[in-house]
């Protein structure tokens, strides 16, 4: 009878595993497929050679992304657009959060409705491209970190996290003559460093790939996000390829040395998100922590 039930166990948990690493296999495979693409040969791309495995491995796609410096600058300032971006929005985050946390402050409810509003309705795109023009911050960063100051869903997450905080810890701070300040910077902040790893990573995340608020409001080329840059510099490099390649096949060029779009592309692709790929694993154990309390409580 137990041996059954034994067996029984080990089935379901085979087919569980079984399950799972499918799910693995289909979330790795674009991925793996895209490095693939921008590791071949134009040849082997073109061909359909390339599934999992690259064919005839070259770095001519990563070369015509980056030879030119522009790749470098415009990561220069995604890294500033992020950093600052999403340090401000901590900041904000937490500074809202808190006291919208405490059912001590006076106007609580009719802050917390005003709020929730911004979750249901917006301005629009032409209001919010009046209002900036009219604050004069076109054509700089204060143009993507004013209007992206606060992100609603996740103030509600962090303010479920205070609020599942024990409340006999600010009490007792309090007795002792600490006032909110210290309270917030000596005990709720380090008790909060799970959810606050997982908001930076929501945040940077979002600043990373920041585009279309970069692509309204910034018109200096030289201060343009990474995304905007891959985009533009794919689709004149990918211009300028075609009529030299074409030029070139008709001299008798390598296939080899040519260059398609679709390279070109699954290159810009694996320069996006490698940097973020990089730093996931380090927040990964806070980040799923972090989640998970700050959804205990609507």
């Amino acid at each position: 009878m137990f041996g059954s039930q034994s067996s029984s166990v080990k089935l379901v948990y085979g087919v569980i595993y079984v399950f799972l690493a499918v799910l693995a296999m289909m979330t790795l495979f674009p991925f793996i497929h895209v490095l693939s693409t921008s590791l071949s040969s134009s040849r082997a791309i073109m061909s359909g050679e390339v599934f999992l495995w690259p064919k005839e491995i070259t770095f001519t796609s990563f070369k015509n992304l980056i030879e030119d410096g522009q790749l470098f600058n415009a990561m220069k300032n995604t890294l500033i657009i992020t950093v600052v971006g999403t340090s401000i929005n901590l900041v904000a985050t937490i500074m809202a959060a808190y006291p919208l946390s405490r059912k001590r402050l006076k106007g609580r409810n009719a802050l917390l409705m005003i709020i929730t509003f911004t979750m249901l309705f917006g301005g629009g795109i032409i209001p919010n491209y009046i209002l900036i023009k009219t604050l004069g911050i076109m054509n700089t960063y204060w143009a993507l970190w004013l209007p992206g100051l606060l992100s609603t869903y996740n103030f509600f997450v962090m303010k479920s996290f205070f609020e599942g905080l024990p409340s006999e810890l600010e009490e007792s701070a309090a007795i002792d003559g600490a006032n909110d300040l210290f309270i917030i910077w000596k005990i709720i902040l380090p008790l909060s460093m799970p959810i606050i790893a997982a908001l930076t990573l929501f945040y940077s995340v979002t600043w990373w790939n920041s585009y279309m608020n970069v692509l309204m409001y910034i018109t200096n080329s030289g201060k343009l996000s990474l995304m905007v840059k891959l985009l533009q510099m794919i689709d004149t490099t990918s211009q300028n390829l075609l009529n030299t390649n074409a030029t070139n096949g008709s001299e008798g060029a390598s296939m080899q040395t040519m260059v398609t779009p679709e390279g070109l592309r699954a290159a810009a692709i694996i320069i996006s998100v490698l940097p973020i790929l990089c730093v996931y694993p380090f927040l990964q154990k806070y980040f799923v922590k972090g989640v998970l309390i700050g959804s205990i409580k609507g």
